[in-house]
């Protein structure tokens, strides 16, 4: 059984999409699938961020298929199927749906939030929320949800953005509510998760983002004009800077392979396992 037929509710298009019949305000740009999928192919970014969320689910493999919630054009989800895990996309962009469906060619494609898709309580091996969580309002509700539906023993992986002294304009443009500290994911997470492993990541980019992008902001810049086009910042045009950046970072999928924390990141990842009882 697949998890699109654990959920309710939904009905499937003429794409094979699983569409769930609701459609609630999301905190996220619309058009930011559309430009994600532009980048992701040739972002450092992008690319390095699948690279450690394949270490860390190596690292604490899942009993069965992850679904990943909030998964925008599926890149995530394609490494995953890449990599031998039987995973789904849940997303409730239908832009990024379609995308996922189509272009990444992903089996199971839910276009819905985690909400509306109604999972039963106790019904989900794993799910994955990279890069989600920091766009919902109530997270630690959010969470609450995610839990129910785990199985004893489930997963819950994520990355979100960190320190909330690097904020930006971006973050207000991308719809973020937060950056996160580890004490502020501890307070997230309802009382039924263990936290098996935290970690910072993309430590080379903590002072770029701070002079590129916090500063500019606390100065009333940022408004004004943009330091970087979307495709410098992720280098998709390759260059010594991108180059120079992929080198710095790439010891951070090692470090992560084998439980290893990294003190500072501009982002950070974390896995956590819901109790027995």
């Amino acid at each position: 059984m697949s998890v699109a037929d654990l959920a309710h509710g939904l009905v499937v298009d003429e794409h094979g999409l699983f569409i769930s019949s609701r459609n609630r305000t999301l905190a996220y740009p619309e058009e930011g699938n559309a430009v994600c999928f532009d980048l992701e192919d040739a972002s450092f970014w992008f690319q390095h961020r699948n690279e450690c969320i394949s270490a860390l689910v190596k690292r604490f493999p899942p009993a069965g298929t992850i679904l990943d919630v909030g998964g925008g054009n599926g890149f995530v989800t394609r490494r995953l199927l890449d990599e031998g895990f039987d995973a789904a996309l849940l997303e409730p962009g239908p832009v990024g749906a379609l995308n996922g469906k189509v272009s990444r060619k992903i089996p199971t494609v839910i276009c819905s939030t985690f909400e509306d898709a109604r999972f039963p309580e106790a019904s989900l091996d794993a799910v994955g929320c990279f890069d989600v969580i920091e766009h919902i309002e109530n997270d630690h509700r959010f969470l609450e949800h995610v839990l129910a539906a785990l199985r004893p023993g489930g997963l819950l992986y994520a990355t979100v953005p960190a320190h909330r002294w690097l904020w930006s304009q971006s973050d207000d443009t991308a719809g973020h509510y937060r950056r996160y500290s580890r004490k502020r994911l501890v307070a997230a997470l309802p009382d039924g998760f263990d936290m098996l492993y935290f970690t910072h990541f993309f430590a080379s980019l903590t002072l770029a983002i701070l002079l590129l992008r916090t500063l500019p902001h606390a100065l009333g810049l940022s408004r004004k004009r943009r330091a970087l086009s979307s495709r410098a910042e992720h280098g998709t045009g390759g260059g010594v800077a991108a180059g120079l950046l992929k080198g710095l970072l790439r010891g951070e999928r090692r470090k992560i392979e084998k439980s290893e924390v990294i003190r500072l990141g501009s982002s950070c990842m974390f896995v956590a396992r819901k109790k027995d009882h």
